[in-house]
């Protein structure tokens, strides 16, 4: 982060509302920008097609992947018991260190390779309730029409004080595969509609919903560029403004004493 971000950072966070306009104003009247309209050079990036046309897949380690497995590294201990993920086991292998005693993956489509619960998630009756101590549940939810009735399944289906962990995209392109198969995507969350999602959803659950990314990865991402070829700093630089992936963690309610 630049010397320049941090001084308009100062600026938003100390500066009265008044004064703010005051100097937008003055932008706009003398064209005191920085950088000044008129002079961006876009470089590599002068182009109307992506740099990769598969989220960067063919070039390196997404962005979005890298703020997924950080999350999911940042919660890595509720990776434990009886765990379920969503088309493969890959994370419940990467971040169960052990303590994972039971793996079930869970496809919408019958005979998908190594699924051991098929299921739609928003008509799942057939799956026993209070089952899962930990779901892994990436970047699923935006290609459910149905999301509620999906979070609904997700809570039923968690033991009580079982774990949740949720990402979603934020800014994206689009990862429809029309004409390929039956997927698409429906939508686009943020951090403030996650938080109504799961107090509809999630009754009594203790949640934490945050983001990752900023403008700078927002564009990246928008073009395939990946992690590898942004700077580590810029990377971890969070703007709550510039939501890349939103991030849920929910905690179902745990059993009341009396409770059978």
């Amino acid at each position: 982060m630049s010397l320049r971000d941090i001084a308009i950072g100062a600026a938003r966070r100390h500066l009265p509302r008044g004064v703010r306009d005051w100097v937008v104003r003055q932008q706009r009247r003398h064209n005191l920008h920085w950088l000044r309209v008129g002079t961006l050079r876009f470089g590599d990036l002068n182009r109307t097609t992506p740099v990769s046309p598969v989220f960067g897949l063919d070039r390196g380690l997404p962005i979005e992947r890298y703020y997924i497995e950080r999350f999911l590294h940042e919660h890595r201990h509720d990776v434990r018991g009886r765990c379920l993920e969503i088309g493969d086991a890959f994370y419940i292998n990467k971040f169960g260190d052990g303590r994972v005693t039971a793996i079930d993956v869970l496809h919408v489509q019958a005979g998908a390779p190594g699924a051991t619960i098929v299921a739609d998630l928003t008509s799942a009756e057939h799956v026993p309730s209070d089952l899962f101590d930990c779901i892994i549940f990436t970047q699923t939810l935006q290609m459910i029409y149905d999301m509620q009735a999906a979070l609904r399944t997700l809570h039923r289906i968690l033991k009580p004080g079982g774990v949740l962990l949720l990402t979603s995209h934020g800014i994206s392109r689009i990862g429809r595969r029309l004409g390929r198969d039956g997927w698409g995507e429906y939508w686009r969350i943020t951090t403030q509609s996650a938080e109504q999602l799961l107090a509809d959803t999630f009754p009594g659950a203790a949640t934490q919903v945050g983001s990752y990314g900023n403008v700078l990865t927002s564009c990246c991402c928008l073009h395939g560029i990946v992690s590898e070829e942004v700077a580590q700093a810029d990377l971890d630089y969070r703007d709550p403004d510039y939501e890349v992936i939103v991030t849920l963690r929910a905690q179902k309610a745990g059993r009341q004493a009396g409770d059978r």
